[in-house]
């Protein structure tokens, strides 16, 4: 049956040729930088506010982490910071299909997060205090009760923590859709547009400026995952931000061993709307070594010490490609943004292989079943593990949504429309004075609470 399979379910979301603009507009109430989930979901509730947004991405929609991540939507085990932007974001995921009406293949089934000792229940005891602070269905099962979630596992867990309520939904799906919703609203998406950088008129934003044109605009949002940090930079902000690399799978159509997501430290599986499965290996992230790994090392030392043992250091091309970019660069020349569109890192092969040995070893029932396509993403992170959302203290009107460090995904609607209540000057009923990027410098302590 595997030979009927698509081989690029997953790739074709970036790796079709990049279609540019025929015309971009002169000016624009808001401009977004990068086609994200957050970014696209900026637009699509400033559109729902009347703001016509214009996105500038400089490749695809959703082409790099937004379509390239496990699909899982929970609010399990989240940063207390996180939690009102996640559980208003399930909200809205719950319903997306109905508003929108396109697939994005969202269905419940709930996390679970399996133990392997007591102290990992001991780790799950302490996170239920911050769910029934929210309110959160969350409980620990055992047993017969674990049996029923998890079908033909080799191992017995003596625990797990399980939120009921958490859902999944399909990454390649999901932005496109949100981006059509959005420019049916009256929004613009171009592909194919990078933001080379921003022009000022009396200390404030006045208009950014792409490889097709200057656009004309009082607010700016840089929403460009792993590629902030480098915009930021060549404006004079320093923001701390670090890449990992995740490498993922998905299989052929199998039996069903559980209906929503589960992560086990060998694995971490997820059924897919198609009855594949997402697979991930549950214990190895991968980052290679760059000159940001330095300049910020004193800032993520906590978060490289909580994320030691399942981090794999490297160095090789991506430092010395870091090394040769420059800080800034001429506007009215190609930028680094144009020189490479996509971060498309090569799946670990190493990794994949774990992988698939991990999955037949967790899983029996899977042992047979094709691994029909795989890739890697680059993830973007922050010294505490959760986003940067504000407005840039040093040039008015532009701000920063960044750093969601793995969550972002789930969280994305959520943040949108949180960010776009911070664009507009509406009340979104979320806070986000936690995600100051200030307090990286203004000596407020870095915590991470929980891991990419």
């Amino acid at each position: 049956m595997s030979h009927n399979i698509a081989r690029d379910t997953v790739s074709q979301t970036w790796s079709k040729p990049v279609t540019a603009p025929e015309s971009t507009p002169e000016q624009a109430q808001v401009v977004i930088i990068g086609a994200g989930i957050v970014g696209i979901s900026t637009a699509w509730f400033l559109a729902k506010q009347g703001i016509k947004a214009v996105v500038c991405e400089k490749g695809h929609i959703a082409g790099e982490q937004s379509g390239r991540n496990w699909g899982w939507v929970r609010q399990q085990a989240r940063d207390p910071r996180e939690m009102p932007m996640i559980i208003e974001s399930l909200k809205i995921w719950r319903g997306l299909e109905v508003e929108i009406g396109e697939d994005v293949g969202f269905a419940g089934g709930g996390c679970l997060f399996t133990a392997r000792n007591d102290k990992d229940v001991e780790d799950f005891e302490a996170w239920l205090k911050v769910s029934r602070e929210f309110g959160l269905d969350t409980r620990i099962i055992s047993g017969k009760e674990l049996d029923a979630q998890v079908h033909g596992g080799s191992q017995r867990w003596p625990a797990a923590i399980f939120t009921a309520s958490d859902g999944r939904a399909e990454p390649h799906k999901a932005t496109p859709a949100i981006a059509r919703a959005a420019q049916r609203l009256g929004a613009t998406v171009l592909t194919g547009c990078a933001v080379r950088g921003i022009e000022t008129s009396s200390g404030r934003v006045s208009a950014v400026v792409t490889e097709h044109g200057s656009i004309r605009t009082s607010t700016v949002l840089c929403a460009a995952g792993a590629w902030s940090s480098m915009f930021c930079r060549s404006l004079g902000i320093s923001l701390p931000q670090l890449k990992v690399r995740g490498t993922v799978a998905r299989t052929a159509p199998a039996d069903v061993v559980l209906n929503g997501a589960l992560f086990d430290h060998k694995i971490g599986i997820r059924r897919r709307q198609d009855g594949g499965y997402t697979i991930a290996h549950g214990s190895v992230l991968d980052h290679g070594l760059t000159p940001s790994t330095l300049r910020y090392s004193l800032k993520f030392v906590k978060a490289l010490m909580s994320e030691f043992s399942v981090l794999r250091l490297s160095i090789g091309s991506e430092f010395f490609e870091e090394l040769r970019t420059p800080r800034r660069w001429p506007l009215d020349q190609p930028s680094p943004f144009e020189h490479k569109r996509v971060l498309d890192p090569e799946p670990n092969a190493k990794v994949l292989q774990e992988i698939r040995k991990n999955l037949d070893e967790t899983f029996p029932e899977l042992a047979g079943v094709e691994i029909v396509e795989s890739w890697a993403g680059m993830v973007e992170t922050t010294p505490d593990v959760v986003p940067v959302i504000c407005e840039a203290e040093s040039i008015p009107g532009f701000h920063i949504a960044t750093g969601f460090s793995g969550h972002g995904f789930g969280i994305g609607p959520g943040a949108g429309k949180a960010i776009a209540g911070m664009l507009g000057g509406t009340d979104s009923g979320i806070d986000l004075s936690e995600f100051r990027l200030s307090r990286f410098f203004d000596g407020t302590p870095i915590r991470p609470y929980t891991t990419i």
